[in-house]
């Protein structure tokens, strides 16, 4: 895949492979502007296909309790062949280079992110999927009453998912759909949507059924939107931008379940130690992948025991930060953000009183190399701001808590006295995805544990922010609308909803006769 022999990125629909008849967009290579893909761009002309295949899906899904049980079993089986085939080598190879050909990241970052995606499929081989529908019954009022409680597909069904992690966030959501019952349109991003693609050829070698999943390209995102109010899948599964998931909820009348946007807080507590360790782990929430984790370290907070001389995590963080470099790709192109808008961000936080650069905070390389202007590249930046300068205004507040999905966060550090205004300050955020309390001090813990909500908090001296494995819950909270990911809860809730049987079989009372009106 090069600019002299670029691959093409088809669609998938109606049980095909096919290219609309729009034809495909350029793709440019990340790392030095080079045409090396087309990927299928799907117009509002070509949409009838994708239309059609969602209507065709009855409300009660594919296979549900009392219908095609047998499906169960088969994704059960589909699970088992694709993890066996994802341990080999060879395969784990490929996705890797791929991962990072069209989302440039570190082997460790993009071999991590394949390896956790296996794993998930791990997890429900055998009897594992038709558990994920487990029911429970519970006794009547009288003899032959019965209530059963049931998981319940929605049948056709959306996903829309981000560019920042190709493989695991659109594989585990769309898995988790298909386990339920559902039929399953696909929107990625287009940029690197050739993973996804190749791993759906992946899934129906292992026996996916064509049907169960169309798959839609398009460099516009109107055409999706189009889509989802034509076709009115009964939900959407959206990853992505705060402003486009309020957007998609308002017009797609709440049927939808988010994983927005996360501008994400560490605090160091008092009590300090393994400074080395929560040094390399802080670095890594904040700059690995180019911060382009919507789980990345936003804003550190540190007591002041931390930034004392032998402790400094301050200057630990910097040597660390100088570590990464584009050859190894621990630091690469920013794909959503530009090194401008970075740079306007770094110059609007340093007007506030007493903020100053604590390290980086310029172009990447000085500007020596090849990355395309349309994306950013930016040296790992932190900026430093008072609390009280954070505190001061709504207006001071917004700004040091807007999200730069890039190698950019915020440190600023408070007193013994002060951790009332640190949870102010955690109060006031609006996006509330992963968190992470450093401190091994149990009243400090619970004392911010239970005056926070963000819905994946590590908590310990080994607590990080970024982290999205497969086995734990990772999503949002303090939102109804809140999506996980990757457990069988958060399946459960994303992808199913609660449906209850109540048989009443008799017998009839002896001498039962027609009541008075009631």
């Amino acid at each position: 895949m090069s600019a002299s022999k670029p691959h093409t990125v088809l669609n998938h629909v109606g049980g095909s492979w096919v290219l609309p008849s729009s034809g495909t967009s350029p793709i440019v290579d990340p790392l030095n502007g080079a045409t090396f893909m087309n990927v299928a761009d799907t117009q509002s002309s070509d949409l009838a296909p994708f239309i059609e295949a969602l209507h065709a899906v009855p409300k009660h899904g594919l296979h549900n309790p009392f219908k095609n049980n047998e499906r169960y079993l088969l994704y059960g089986d589909i699970s088992h062949r694709a993890s066996s085939l994802m341990r080999q080598k060879p395969v784990e190879d490929f996705f890797t280079k791929l991962i990072q050909r069209v989302a440039p990241k570190s082997d460790a970052q993009a071999r991590g992110e394949y390896v956790v995606t296996r794993k998930f499929l791990e997890n429900f081989c055998g009897d594992q999927v038709r558990f994920l529908a487990r029911s429970f019954a519970v006794p009547g009022d009288h003899e032959g009453q019965v209530s059963s409680g049931h998981r319940w597909p929605y049948g056709p069904v959306a996903l829309i998912t981000p560019f920042n992690f190709p493989l695991e966030i659109p594989l585990l959501q769309l898995m988790g759909a298909l386990y339920m019952g559902n039929k399953v349109v696909l929107k990625g991003d287009s940029k690197n949507s050739v993973v996804m693609e190749q791993m759906l050829k992946l899934l129906q070698h292992c026996g996916l059924p064509p049907g169960d999943v169309d798959f839609l390209n398009a460099s516009d995102g109107t055409v999706m939107h189009e889509l989802l109010l034509k076709a009115s899948p009964r939900m959407t599964l959206f990853t992505g931008s705060s402003k486009v998931a309020e957007l998609l909820a308002k017009d797609l009348h709440g049927r939808i379940k988010l994983e927005d946007a996360g501008f994400d807080w560490k605090v160091l507590g008092p009590d300090v130690g393994d400074v080395d360790y929560v040094a390399w782990q802080s670095d890594q929430d904040a700059y690995a992948y180019s911060g382009q984790k919507c789980s990345a370290q936003s804003i550190m907070f540190m007591h002041e025991n931390w930034t004392k001389q032998g402790t400094d995590v301050e200057a630990k963080l910097k040597a660390l930060a100088a570590r990464r470099t584009l050859d190894d790709l621990t630091v690469g192109p920013v794909l959503s953000v530009t090194t401008e808008t970075m740079e306007a961000h770094r110059d609007a936080l340093l007007q506030l009183p007493g903020a100053r650069v604590a390290f980086g905070g310029g172009r990447l390389q000085g500007g020596d190399h090849s990355i395309p202007a349309c994306y950013g590249a930016w040296d790992p930046c932190a900026v430093h701001v008072p609390l009280s300068s954070m505190l001061a205004s709504k207006e001071a507040f917004e700004l040091c808590t807007t999200e730069i999905f890039g190698p950019f966060q915020v440190l600023t550090t408070y007193g013994d006295g002060e951790l009332g205004l640190v949870l102010e300050a955690l109060e006031r955020m609006e996006h509330h995805l992963t968190a992470a309390i450093v401190s091994n001090d149990v009243q400090f813990q619970n004392k911010v544990l239970g005056s926070t909500v963000n819905g994946t908090t590590y908590v310990g001296r080994r607590a990080r922010t970024t982290g999205a494995p497969q086995n734990h819950w990772f999503g949002p909270a303090g939102d109804p609308r809140g999506a996980g990911i990757g457990t069988p809860e958060a399946i459960q809730l994303v992808w199913s909803c609660h449906r209850e049987a109540i048989r009443d079989e008799g017998p009839i009372p002896a001498g039962w006769a027609t009541p008075p009106p009631s």
